[in-house]
Order: structure tokens, then C-alpha cells, then sequence
């Protein structure tokens, strides 16, 4: 992957693809390939762009990335689109991506055309907090390995992790194999938590639609229908089952509900 230079570190991106810009960004764990499973499809119709937020994947930290702020990748996507020539683009953004979407649309405004907040919220409510408290503190007091395998437990639903327990074991162990440091990546679970844009989702006016699964436990619909009632015009698509990963987990609903979206039909 190329990299674009930042003022703490250095953005691995990719463009796949022909045709109008969409940018994937992705939720905490903040790596690309999380998107790998849509790109072949999504890029017959718009040039993908990809990113590994730093400290993540083959994105790296120059120092300590002290700016640990969905502010902060937010403007890290905007010097990418400035990179590659790009004045405008659709965003879709998983969980952590769809805080860093609401920032694009509220502070770059002019650099979005449709919106895709999937598995998101506008501001932490007791049970999301909650969640993270209990990954941050397997994170600090058992380290790396125990917060990876904790993780698809919150991102996945249980009968899809009993059908796939050998490519549940394959994500932990890529999660395990490079790693960013630990005071990162609860820096990054500080930033999400800390995230709340309730106040300003009125000023919202790119096009939006809200997609969330029915059973995601991580960010439950109420989150979703608070978000989408909250941006002018939003649409909020439920799907029936999927978790917080719905689109690695049901990938034919998550796009039967957003490509015509994104096709403006």
C-alpha cells in the first residue's frame, strides 16, 4: 500500500476500482481489509478508497500519535481525499467510521456527497459505555491478546460464530500478529466513548441513511434510531440479523439496502 504523510505518522492507503469515490472507513480496529469482502463488489461501480487509520495496520506512527480523536482521522480523510485529487466522495463508515462520518459531514461539509453511518451512534449511552469499559479493562490489566479474543463476542452473532469458529480463530490471530500498542488502542477506545455529536446532527445535510442490525449488541437499534431522527431526512435501514458486523456477517442484506442508496435511487 502507498502512504500519504502525516504530521505523526504515515496513512497506508488503496484505491480499487472505477467511477465515482466512495471512502470505507472502518470501525476500531481500524484496518481496511475489515472491508475486504466488499470491495469486489463495490468497486464495479466507484473507485474504493481504503485506509489504515493510524496507528493501525500498515499505517504507522512516526512518534506517539498523541491526537487520539475521531477529530483527528477525520482529518487524516480529508488530507487522503486531498492526496488523490478527490474534491468529493460517498463515505461509508462502520461503528468508529460513522463517528468519523458525522465529523465529515458537520466539519467538511462540501467533501460529501452520500452518507452511510452503519453500526453507529451520535453519543454514548450507559450500555455502550458499559461495553467499553469491560474491553478496556481486559486490555490494561490482561493484555492484547485477551481484549482480540474478547472482541467477536461483541462484533458477531452467536450462531454465525458457532458456523465459523476457524475464521473467528483466523481474525484473532491477525489481530494478534501485529498489533498496535496498548496505551493506542485504549487511547482509541477513550475517543470513541468520549464521542458525542447529539448536539450538532441537525446541521447535517448530505444525504444519509442509518443502517444497523436488529441484533447488534455493541451499538443496539436504539442508537441507530436516535442517530437517524437526529439528521434531517436520514434513513435508517434495520436489518434482521448480522451483529455489529453485519456487513461481513450478512453482506447481501447490508448491500441490498445500501448500494441503491449510494446509486441515489
Amino acid at each position: 500500500m502507498p502512504t500519504l504523510a502525516r504530521p505523526d505518522g504515515d496513512l497506508a492507503y488503496e484505491v480499487v476500482g472505477e467511477g465515482p469515490p466512495l471512502a470505507l472507513v472502518t470501525g476500531l480496529g481500524g484496518v481496511a481489509a475489515y472491508w475486504t469482502n466488499l470491495v469486489p463488489v463495490l468497486s464495479r461501480s466507484f473507485s474504493v478508497i481504503l485506509h489504515d487509520q493510524i496507528p493501525t495496520g500498515a499505517s504507522r506512527a512516526r512518534a506517539r500519535r498523541t491526537s487520539h480523536s475521531v477529530e483527528a482521522l477525520a482529518a487524516d480523510l480529508a488530507a487522503l481525499l486531498d492526496h488523490l485529487g478527490c474534491d468529493r466522495c460517498h463515505l461509508i463508515g462502520h461503528s468508529t467510521g460513522a463517528a468519523v462520518g458525522q465529523v465529515m459531514a458537520l466539519d467538511y461539509p462540501e467533501r460529501l456527497g452520500r452518507l452511510v453511518l452503519y453500526a453507529g451512534w451520535a453519543g454514548p449511552d450507559p450500555h455502550f459505555s458499559y461495553c467499553f469499559e469491560i474491553r478496556r479493562r481486559a486490555l490494561i490489566e490482561r493484555g492484547v491478546p485477551a481484549y482480540n479474543e474478547m472482541g467477536p463476542l461483541f462484533l458477531y452473532p452467536p450462531r454465525w460464530i458457532a458456523r465459523h469458529r476457524d475464521r473467528v480463530a483466523k481474525i484473532i490471530a491477525d489481530a494478534d500478529a501485529a498489533p498496535p500498542p496498548v496505551e493506542a488502542i485504549a487511547a482509541r477506545i477513550d475517543m470513541i466513548v468520549a464521542f458525542d455529536r447529539r448536539a450538532r446532527l441537525g446541521a447535517i445535510r448530505a444525504p444519509t441513511l442509518v443502517v444497523c442490525a436488529e441484533d447488534d449488541i455493541l451499538t443496539p437499534p436504539h442508537l441507530s434510531e436516535e442517530l437517524a431522527a437526529g439528521i434531517p431526512d436520514a434513513r435508517l435501514a434495520r436489518l434482521p440479523w448480522g451483529g455489529h458486523a453485519c456487513s461481513q456477517t450478512a453482506p447481501e442484506d447490508f448491500l441490498a439496502a445500501v448500494l441503491p442508496f449510494l446509486e441515489g435511487r
